[in-house]
């Protein structure tokens, strides 16, 4: 990073009952962005806090951290600390943060901002486990359980704990790229892109004993993206009946074999856009969508951009 140029100040708010794995994710992830975060840690009053494990935590900064940060994000609590309101004194840090700043949360932290209303009429998710809940409390956001984050743009809100890492390198990828954030997912070792979403998380009967898996149909279907792959073809290539594979894919990934595809070549789509001058119709053939008009279309579903806007992103950024 330039010299000159200010780091991305990163507040992460810690409440009682903070989980102190997810709340250091965001130091790791963004930590590791060689420079380019500045990340502070801080409480509503500036006092130590208790986490659900058998310590507190000290943070260096108080509700002012909140600010001057260019985005917040909220660590989850563990189940017996969620409430259904903001306490006082969080909608006092919580009004502290200025307008258009870019909000995160993570796991059960999405309560917290649903709470203070800053979720009424946009998509989200949180932790499977207590998505019945929150659906009942919050009936004016539009909870999707099923995935791992969303981005309704400038609010972020995640799954339970790992799914912390995803929305940390996906806002490195936001950023700075796909290429940063697979060289943090690295040093971290760590998936840069984990596809699929909470259902193959969620308790499952065990398979029946020697179930093939789904795994070595999926590396061979991400090494021809730019062939008109049907669930045919993945089937047959994994030497089951449709139903079985849809059944087990499902079952593995989260996603029907026909979501997870149009996931994976958005994605590839994304690191073409980013890496190369392609034009956007021959990027769309590159990655297996009929046209360009398609990959627009699919991309903007995606992330809300044209693939113009998303390369001109990262033009400007590089």
């Amino acid at each position: 990073m330039s010299g000159t140029q200010r780091a991305h100040r990163v507040a992460v708010l810690a409440l009682d009952g903070v989980y102190p794995f997810e709340l250091g994710i965001p130091s790791r992830i963004l930590g590791a962005a060689d420079g380019r975060y500045e990340v502070l840690t801080c409480s509503v009053d500036g006092r130590p806090i208790r986490t659900n494990a058998d310590f507190t935590v000290t943070p260096e900064h108080g509700p002012e951290a909140l600010e001057t940060a260019d985005t917040v994000i909220v660590a989850p609590v563990a189940p017996q600390y969620v409430t259904l309101d903001v306490p006082g004194e969080v909608t006092a840090a919580l009004a502290r943060i200025r307008p258009g700043t870019r909000i995160v949360s993570i796991c059960t932290a999405a309560f917290v901002l649903a709470a203070a209303g800053l979720l009424d009429g946009r998509r989200a998710t949180t932790h499977w486990q207590v998505a019945d809940v929150f659906r009942r409390a919050f009936p004016h956001v539009d909870l999707d359980p099923d995935v791992l984050f969303v981005d309704d743009d400038p609010v972020l809100t995640s799954a339970g704990a790992a799914a912390g890492i995803d929305v940390c390198l996906h806002l490195l990828r936001k950023d700075h790229g796909s290429r940063l954030a697979n060289s943090v997912a690295r040093r971290c070792v760590v998936p840069p892109f984990r596809d699929g979403g909470q259902a193959q998380y969620i308790e499952q009967p065990v398979p029946e004993a020697g179930a093939a898996s789904t795994a070595a149909t999926r590396e061979w279907a991400l090494a021809r993206l730019d062939e008109p792959l049907t669930l045919a073809d993945l089937a047959t290539h994994a030497r089951m009946s449709r139903r079985t594979f849809a059944r087990r894919f499902n079952d593995e990934v989260g996603l029907s074999p026909g979501r997870w595809l149009i996931q994976q070549r958005v994605v590839r789509a994304r690191q073409l856009l980013e890496t190369s001058d392609l034009p956007v119709d021959r990027i769309a053939g590159e990655v297996g969508f009929a046209t360009g008009a398609s990959l627009r279309q699919h991309l903007h579903t995606a992330i809300g951009v044209s693939p113009q806007a998303y390369r001109r992103t990262f033009r400007t950024a590089r």
